[in-house]
Protein backbone atom coordinates (compact mmCIF):
# COMPACT_ATOMS: atom_id res chain seq x y z
CA UNK A 1 0.00 0.00 0.00
CA UNK A 2 1.72 3.15 -1.17
CA UNK A 3 1.40 6.01 1.64
CA UNK A 4 -0.89 8.19 0.29
CA UNK A 5 -3.77 5.19 -0.08
CA UNK A 6 -4.49 5.13 3.70
CA UNK A 7 -4.58 8.95 3.95
CA UNK A 8 -7.99 10.49 4.27
CA UNK A 9 -9.61 12.93 1.90
CA UNK A 10 -13.04 14.72 2.69
CA UNK A 11 -15.01 15.27 -0.72
CA UNK A 12 -18.36 17.18 -1.20
CA UNK A 13 -21.15 15.26 -3.24
CA UNK A 14 -24.59 16.23 -3.62
CA UNK A 15 -26.93 12.74 -2.90
CA UNK A 16 -30.56 13.63 -3.45
CA UNK A 17 -30.32 17.23 -3.96
CA UNK A 18 -28.40 17.77 -0.43
CA UNK A 19 -24.75 18.70 -0.39
CA UNK A 20 -22.39 16.03 2.05
CA UNK A 21 -19.37 15.77 2.72
CA UNK A 22 -17.63 12.21 2.69
CA UNK A 23 -14.14 11.25 3.90
CA UNK A 24 -12.88 7.85 2.61
CA UNK A 25 -9.21 6.96 2.39
CA UNK A 26 -7.75 7.42 -1.03
CA UNK A 27 -7.43 4.11 -2.31
CA UNK A 28 -11.59 3.88 -1.12
CA UNK A 29 -11.87 7.41 -3.58
CA UNK A 30 -9.90 5.29 -6.33
CA UNK A 31 -11.64 2.42 -6.14
CA UNK A 32 -15.38 4.20 -6.00
CA UNK A 33 -14.19 6.37 -9.36
CA UNK A 34 -12.98 2.81 -11.38
CA UNK A 35 -16.83 1.07 -9.96
CA UNK A 36 -18.85 4.19 -11.00
CA UNK A 37 -16.88 4.29 -14.38
CA UNK A 38 -17.20 0.77 -14.79
CA UNK A 39 -20.73 1.33 -14.50
CA UNK A 40 -21.00 4.35 -16.87
CA UNK A 41 -21.97 6.51 -13.93
CA UNK A 42 -20.56 9.24 -11.73
CA UNK A 43 -19.30 8.77 -8.76
CA UNK A 44 -22.47 11.06 -7.27
CA UNK A 45 -25.14 9.08 -8.56
CA UNK A 46 -23.19 5.58 -7.41
CA UNK A 47 -22.95 7.01 -3.97
CA UNK A 48 -27.02 7.72 -4.22
CA UNK A 49 -27.33 4.50 -5.33
CA UNK A 50 -25.26 2.98 -2.12
CA UNK A 51 -27.42 5.70 0.31
CA UNK A 52 -30.41 4.68 -0.38
CA UNK A 53 -29.84 0.96 0.30
CA UNK A 54 -27.86 1.54 3.07
CA UNK A 55 -29.68 0.31 6.80
CA UNK A 56 -28.56 2.91 9.24
CA UNK A 57 -24.34 2.66 8.72
CA UNK A 58 -22.99 6.04 8.36
CA UNK A 59 -22.35 6.57 4.32
CA UNK A 60 -18.72 6.10 4.57
CA UNK A 61 -18.94 2.42 6.18
CA UNK A 62 -21.82 1.88 3.34
CA UNK A 63 -19.68 3.04 0.65
CA UNK A 64 -16.25 0.59 2.16
CA UNK A 65 -19.12 -2.64 2.63
CA UNK A 66 -19.98 -1.53 -1.34
CA UNK A 67 -16.96 -1.77 -2.45
CA UNK A 68 -15.67 -4.59 -0.50
CA UNK A 69 -18.80 -6.59 -1.37
CA UNK A 70 -17.77 -5.65 -5.28
CA UNK A 71 -14.43 -7.21 -5.27
CA UNK A 72 -15.40 -10.25 -3.20
CA UNK A 73 -18.01 -10.38 -5.90
CA UNK A 74 -15.44 -10.05 -8.67
CA UNK A 75 -13.19 -12.51 -7.54
CA UNK A 76 -16.04 -15.12 -6.89
CA UNK A 77 -16.53 -15.24 -3.13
Amino acid sequence: MSDSAGKIAKRSLVIAGHRTSISLEEAFWRALSAQASARGQSIASLVAEIDAARAGANLSSAIRVYLLEQAQAARGQ
